[in-house]
């Protein structure tokens, strides 16, 4: 199914297909991706994508403090300050929760975190593409391409401007930058 962004209701519907354990495409603030539930949807999206197992995927939070749900770490406010934005935080995750490290974004697009909030949980976001092929922005491509691979696209027009979240990971209690992308940071703030 392929349904229109600003169509009525489009971001219940997306979130009851995700919280029936489907992947879907969608739009985020940066570029499209594909979304499914935290932590079962993970392998799904592999499979569609060809994508090597042990690469972790960015998940998106309705609200800035749900990180909290997901660390005992604080997020320097510096960083803080930034959401809802399209940057990505690499965070230490809580040992009840498998210990490592997650990675966390509140996402600048009040669709988006709707969407999010409805699928009564994170939702990975990952690049509508096949691995090692450059991230699909035309929608027609994106419909062509994965049309047969998901059960829904919600279509938003072409992202040719999108530029991919800024990636910086605070797990050691340093900033580090992991992947410049939609959001400059002051060096200052990098260590």
């Amino acid at each position: 199914m392929i349904i229109r962004k600003n169509s009525p209701k489009s971001e219940l519907i997306a979130a009851d297909y995700i919280k029936q354990g489907k992947v879907v495409i969608i739009p985020t603030d940066t570029i499209y991706g594909f979304s499914a539930r935290v932590p079962d949807g993970g392998n799904d999206i592999k499979a569609i994508k060809g994508r090597d197992e042990n690469k972790p995927f960015i998940e998106l939070i309705a609200l800035s403090q749900d990180y909290k749900k997901y660390t005992d770490q604080e997020i320097p406010k510096e960083l803080l300050a930034l959401w809802p934005g399209s940057l990505t935080i690499i965070i230490g995750k809580k040992k009840e929760l498998g210990g490592g490290t997650v990675a966390l974004r509140c996402p600048d697009d009040d669709w988006l975190r709707t969407v999010i909030e409805c699928s009564d949980c994170s939702i990975y976001s990952t690049s509508v593409n096949r691995s090692g092929s450059p991230a699909l922005w035309k929608i027609a491509d994106i419909i062509e391409e994965f049309g047969k691979d998901v059960p829904l696209i919600v279509a938003d027009g072409d992202k040719e401007s999108g530029v991919p979240s800024t990636i910086v990971d605070v797990s050691d209690g340093r900033i580090r930058l992991v992947r410049a992308g939609a959001v400059n940071l002051d060096s200052t703030l990098l260590k």
